[in-house]
């Protein structure tokens, strides 16, 4: 009788842990498969387009990165690179690792390190930076570079959509890069140096993994850039009639 009872006390006691610990279990696993999905990856290419200038030049454009981390902490590779058909060589080839992090509700900051190995000299450089959504639905992307040479500069990127349809989205983007310090072995001058400006629309073929799309942008370089651009034999203004697509992994 008395081991009976026994038995059945056991039997209650093991089933009451049972009760009381599977939630805190439960909940414990829980918490460690949303810590899991909080971190993500990505890979995009922005912009991965043909451009046919009205001086009949041609060119190859990527504009892309890959991410990996969370909402908190990220790694972010940045590519930028424009392809020459008639040298066949890199007019530009810029690579971008930082590390980005929420400031505020709605801007990120980023820090890192910009490597540059188009034709002719490379560079590298410190990058101090600001990337979010300003009002009016405004995609600002802005940095500030100091190079190996010690000479500092600055870009600002902008971008809005319109979303004409489910469908098709038209985007104007703006560009410029402003510099405190002449490089004269890179074809940078002191100030403005150029600006760049497009509109394109495109058509989601597959939600907003595909798009491609078509456009035209608008380059010109200014002050001690373009007198350098020009002392070369090169044109300091151009417009393109562009076509692409939008990828996203």
């Amino acid at each position: 009788m008395n081991r009976h009872t026994f038995t059945e006390r056991t039997l209650i006691f093991i089933l009451a842990t049972l009760i009381l610990t599977t939630p805190a279990l439960a909940e414990e696993i829980s918490g460690k498969e949303t810590q899991t999905a909080r971190t993500f990856w990505g890979l995009a290419a922005e912009k991965l387009e043909y451009r046919y200038s009205d001086t009949d030049e041609e060119l190859a454009y990527i504009e892309g990165d890959a991410f990996y981390g969370t909402d908190e902490l990220k790694l972010r590779w940045l590519l930028e690179a424009e392809w020459d058909k008639a040298h066949s060589a890199w007019e530009t080839l810029e690579n971008q690792f930082v590390i980005q992090t929420p400031v505020s509700e709605f801007w990120d900051a980023k820090a890192g390190l910009r490597v540059d190995t188009p034709k002719g000299q490379n560079r590298r450089y410190g990058v101090l930076g600001l990337t979010g959504l300003a009002p009016q639905w405004l995609e600002v992307d802005t940095s500030l570079f100091v190079s190996d040479k010690g000479d500092a500069s600055m870009d600002f990127e902008v971008e809005y959509e319109l979303l004409v349809t489910n469908y098709w989205i038209a985007s104007a983007s703006f560009e410029t890069r402003i510099a405190f310090h002449e490089d004269r072995e890179t074809g940078v001058g002191e100030g403005l140096n150029h600006t760049e400006t497009g509109i394109r629309l495109s058509y989601d073929l597959a939600y907003r993994s595909f798009s491609p799309y078509v456009g035209v942008v608008h380059e010109r370089q200014y002050g001690a850039a373009a007198d350098m651009t020009e002392a070369e034999g090169g044109d300091t203004e151009n417009w393109f009639a562009v076509i692409g697509a939008r990828m996203m992994f």
